[in-house]
């Protein structure tokens, strides 16, 4: 795949040729590994590959609310129930407050 070189975060610098002969091994590597990699032609960098799931944390990032909120639920044992039983949970909530 040739010789790619390592940037100062660690990521891979491939050459665009080498991107474009590889670019399934490199879909795979930004998938599995999650680290980026920096396409460059001509030595100048010109973009960067990395995972959807990289790229949503980076393009729309989880709230503070949304981290604290998530830690508690698995504290709490409830990070795993299921949207049916958060239903269930919401109505019997509801049907208390309407009997007071």
């Amino acid at each position: 795949m040739g010789t790619p070189t390592i940037d100062r975060n660690g990521g891979r610098v491939v050459s665009a040729l080498n991107a474009r002969s590889n670019f399934g091994r490199l879909l795979e590597r930004v998938d599995v590994h999650h680290k980026s990699i920096v396409i460059e032609k001509r030595g100048i960098p010109r973009a960067v590959l990395l995972s959807i799931r990289d790229y949503v944390k980076l393009a729309a990032p989880e709230p503070e609310v949304l981290r604290i909120l998530g830690k508690e639920s698995e504290r709490n044992g409830t990070s795993a129930l299921t949207a049916r039983q958060i239903e269930r949970v919401i109505k019997a909530s509801r049907s208390q407050k309407t009997k007071r």
